[in-house]
């Protein structure tokens, strides 16, 4: 006789998931490098968040670096889609080096928005993570008015020049919740605080945050696959356990889950972050298929049908434009 507790067993696998258009426009756009030029492509940090997607690119020559300066002379580099400043830009005509810019679209529109409003001489408010490399890039936009916000703890020990010209922008992949939490402690300080044209938080965050949500409710753990420093990924979990699941994890695939997790548990939500391949995601599914969690139920609060147009330097011949620079500044 069936042990009855085998058949309550179920995955709750969210919807949506993995790879948003901004990631699959930068990883596209890496592929497509190496296939119309040929290896080696430089790219400047890690392209995304994710170290399967790295080593897998890696495998097919691309060569990632830290900084521009390690790209040789009259090569070809690729900015990650986390976006860069426009000094790593500068660095990059001085090197004489041929640039593909995969800077997710969204993020593109942050910088624009800190452009104007630096144009305007607000003083301009980011709500992000200290170090993280969009944050980074964004800052340098107008760094002279850009003060970074890391959580409403920032709040009190905030000065502004004009609290009457003060404008707040956000890191598009933080958790929603706790950025209106700090955005709220801001009003609070800056009563006539400017809200951004747009909100900054990009779709596919909040789309992933609202199906965990509604898939860690019924869990009692949330597995999220995504690495480590993937800050869209890690606020997954941090929204899971918000949202009611007992436990929530974040691992690079299925060779990361401890069997000892399971103890105890019926329903497991399953999702991925915005830089994560499916294939991933399958290997999950299948690790836990194998222990009794086969039924696999999709729990879908709204669908995504954006996409991106690839950078529009791949249609030019970027190694013949980098050669005739490099002989040009000889």
């Amino acid at each position: 006789m069936a042990d009855p507790t085998e058949t309550k067993r179920r995955v709750l696998l969210a919807a949506p998931r993995g790879y948003c258009a901004g990631v699959d426009r930068a990883v596209i756009a890496v592929e497509r490098a190496l296939e119309q030029y040929g290896p080696p492509v430089y790219v400047r940090h890690e392209i995304v968040h994710n170290k399967y997607v790295v080593r897998t690119l890696e495998q097919k020559g691309a060569v990632f670096v830290e900084e521009t300066a390690e790209v040789p002379e009259g090569e070809i580099v690729i900015f990650s889609a986390h976006g860069v400043a426009p000094e790593v830009h500068r660095e990059a005509e001085r090197g004489r080096l041929a640039t593909i810019d995969a800077t997710c679209p969204l993020v593109t529109k942050v910088h624009k928005e800190a452009v104007r409003f630096a144009r305007e001489d607000y003083d301009i408010l980011l709500i992000g993570h200290d170090g993280h490399e969009e944050v980074i890039g964004t800052s340098g936009e107008a760094p002279e008015h850009i003060t970074l916000v890391d959580g409403p703890g920032d709040v009190a020990g905030l000065e502004v020049r004009d609290p009457e010209k003060v404008v707040w922008l956000s890191q598009t992949t933080l958790s929603v919740d706790e950025t209106m939490e700090t955005v709220a402690a801001l009003k609070d300080r800056f009563p006539q605080l400017i809200d951004p044209p747009s909100d900054d938080i990009c779709y596919a965050t909040q789309n992933r945050q609202t199906a965990i949500k509604q898939v860690a409710a019924d869990a009692e753990l949330v597995l999220v696959v995504g690495s480590k420093n993937s800050s869209n990924s890690a606020r997954m979990v941090e929204v899971a356990l918000g949202a009611g699941a007992d436990a929530a994890y974040l691992v690079d695939g299925a060779e990361e889950i401890d069997e000892a997790w399971l103890d105890g548990v019926t329903t497991v939500g399953l999702s991925s972050g915005a830089s994560v391949p499916e294939v991933l995601v399958d290997g999950v599914l299948e690790w836990l298929s194998a222990r009794g969690w086969a039924d696999v139920q999709i729990v879908q609060p709204m669908q995504e049908h954006i996409q991106f147009s690839l950078p529009k330097e791949l249609r030019r011949d970027l190694r013949a434009e980098a050669a005739a620079a490099k002989t040009a500044a000889r």
